[in-house]
């Protein structure tokens, strides 16, 4: 009898199911890639189940493994299936001068992120003129929300019960990047009653700091987050204000435009319908 799985099963559907979620956790990783260990931690699956998908996906060109040091990183397949929908992400496209703008306004590095599930996302990045440049993450880079001023942000635009199940749902991820649940939780509160703003004094590097506000539609929901990071002098008490205020403009400014951008796209849909 053959094993092969097909598309209606309910084996065939859990192990594509679990084949995405080993994806989008290598994907965590970028250019470090992420051990074994912490890939069977996170998922909640066995050791033997986490390295035959990974053997599988490794075959398909979606993960590769360093040689050296035996972490998996996201593979070429991947980026080149992702090269079909470059045009993906509508916000990067509205918000992309704004952000240009604010980087040489405030002169410090600013990035755009979104949510993506469990996840926050950075989809956008512009450097400023300031000598140095605080380079964070990357584009492309994945995070459990919660994990930096970003996903904070994303989060406190949430109702307190959804925002709470959601970091309880990444509490192991959170974990394994040096992060608790509870006090992630604190500081969602804390932004939620700032209007969204995080702000996080001592950044993921030494002496650097970051600062983010969300992007709300007309419904509330948070489209993405800006975040500024810099040097912590950079960032300072007096400093501080001027730079969240440009934020918060420049945030406004991106969901006023996605939302004329968002009507037109309706309108022409109703015009081609009728």
């Amino acid at each position: 009898m053959s094993t092969t799985l097909t598309e209606d099963s309910a084996g065939g559907a859990q192990t594509v199911r679990r084949a995405l979620s080993i994806l989008r956790l290598v994907a965590c990783g970028q250019e470090r890639g992420v051990r074994l260990i912490d890939l069977v931690r996170m998922s909640g699956l066995n050791r033997p189940t986490v390295h035959r998908l990974l053997k599988t996906l490794i075959q398909e060109g979606a993960v590769e493994q360093d040689t050296d040091t035996r972490r998996y990183l996201i593979g070429p397949e991947i980026s080149l299936l992702g090269l079909a929908r470059t045009r993906r992400f509508p916000l990067l496209t509205v918000a992309d001068p704004y952000l240009r703008e604010l980087a040489d306004e405030v002169g410090d590095t600013v990035f755009l992120s979104i949510r993506h599930g469990h996840d926050s996302i950075c989809i956008g990045r512009h450097t400023g003129h300031h000598p140095i440049q605080v380079l964070s993450i990357e584009v492309g880079v994945r995070r459990p929300l919660g994990l930096g001023v970003s996903g904070v942000a994303l989060l406190a635009c949430l109702s307190p019960e959804e925002s709470t199940s959601l970091v309880q749902q990444n509490a192991t991820r959170l974990e394994v990047q040096g992060e608790h649940a509870h006090d992630v939780l604190g500081s969602v509160e804390q932004a939620r009653a700032l209007g969204g703003l995080a702000h996080k004094p001592a950044g993921l590097m030494p002496g650097t700091s970051a600062v983010a506000v969300p992007i709300t539609g007309t419904d509330g929901q948070a489209l993405g987050a800006v975040t500024v990071t810099a040097m912590a002098e950079r960032l300072a008490e007096q400093r501080f204000p001027m730079v969240v205020e440009r934020m918060r403009q420049a945030a406004a400014a991106i969901a006023a435009r996605h939302a004329r951008v968002s009507d037109r796209h309706l309108e022409g849909q109703r015009s081609r319908s009728v």
